[in-house]
């Protein structure tokens, strides 16, 4: 341990707050991270870094300097996502609730209700963390919708071992001393979760960030959704698009099906401004609905998934996730 380090330590166990922040602010944003990919829920990956930060300033003389501090940190802030996903006091699903609009029936129920979104201003500096050897995930991908969507279906055992391991490197047997297990249990774990996680290999990638291709997708799919123009939305769709509503449990999937969700919230002339940002790596989109006297109400936030040159799936979350990207609750007047 270097000097500066181990002289940090030795202030907070002595009661040197600041000296604690010191230590872990470099971590802090990684660690929320990993806690959102175990918990899948943005306020609940919160609740776990505070638990986790307030365990690790009680606990800090058990730090014994065999692994690294951050090493340490990341087994509390397992532990803690492990709790909080045995505990199984998660989300409830809700019944649609919005007047004048009648949905029609989905095509499946989906599981994951408690799925929130994760702000992209967020993710700066914390997921180009130090990975490991054993990484196999892109960092992008790892903190996609359908991803930790895939990781909530996922025993807690199994997924914290694959997170570990697959998505941050850490080694066989540094998991096992985090979770206080063998290492023949974290491989046996681990290749479980692999079979459960398989990822399609038919399937385009989306474009690049900020790519010339993801901009003119974007671009189509605003001016559709403001002129709530189904024609135009549909040929930007793949032919399984699929739409889902967390804490809602409606899922729609096929091209026409979406379509005709689309057209039930377009119905009697309904009509909405979209204000762009980012969730997960992916565009992203908050919903306002036109109303009388040129204000506009937040009615969502819509999240795309892209495939190629088409949007594979979007992602519809309340309004009460429009906060945490720096969106209103409400827009003004609109200018003509």
């Amino acid at each position: 341990m270097e000097l500066a380090g181990a002289d940090l330590i030795g202030r907070a166990r002595a009661g040197d707050g600041e000296a604690f922040r010191v230590l872990t602010e470099p971590h802090r944003r990684e660690l929320q991270v990993h806690c959102y990919r175990m918990l899948g829920s943005f306020q609940d990956a919160e609740d776990a870094l505070q638990d986790t930060l307030l365990a690790a300033w009680r606990g800090l003389d058990g730090f014994d300097g065999r692994a690294t501090l951050r090493t340490w940190l990341y087994r509390i802030a397992t532990n803690r996502c492990l709790n909080t996903l045995r505990a199984a006091s998660r989300r409830p699903a809700k019944a649609w609730d919005i007047p004048g609009v009648e949905l029609p029936e989905p095509t499946r129920l989906g599981e994951v209700v408690w799925l929130e979104p994760y702000p992209d201003v967020l993710l700066d500096g914390a997921t180009q963390g130090p990975l490991g050897p054993e990484a196999r995930y892109e960092q992008t991908e790892s903190i996609s919708l359908a991803f930790v969507t895939a990781l909530q279906l996922l025993p807690p055992r199994q997924l914290a071992v694959l997170v570990l391991r697959d998505v941050l490197g850490f080694r066989a047997h540094e998991v096992a001393e985090m979770l206080d297990t063998t290492v023949d249990a974290v491989k046996s774990a681990l290749k479980r979760a692999r079979s459960a996680l398989r990822r399609p290999a038919d399937r385009e990638p989306p474009p690049g960030t900020g790519s010339p291709a993801e901009n003119a997708i974007v671009a189509d799919f605003v001016r559709a959704w403001e002129a709530a123009d189904i024609d135009a939305l549909v040929t930007l769709l793949t032919d399984d698009a699929l739409i889902s509503m967390p804490p809602l449990p409606l899922e729609y999937e096929g091209r026409d099906v979406v379509a005709g969700f689309c057209a039930s919230l377009f119905g009697a002339g309904r009509r909405f401004d979209l204000v762009p940002t980012r969730a997960n790596g992916q565009p992203a989109f908050g919903a306002y609905l036109r109303g009388s006297g040129g204000v506009r109400r937040g009615t969502g936030l819509y999240v795309l998934t892209l495939a190629g040159d088409r949007i594979r799936a979007m992602t519809r979350f309340e309004n009460s996730v429009l906060p945490a990207f720096g969106l209103p609750r409400s827009l003004g007047v609109r200018e003509s």
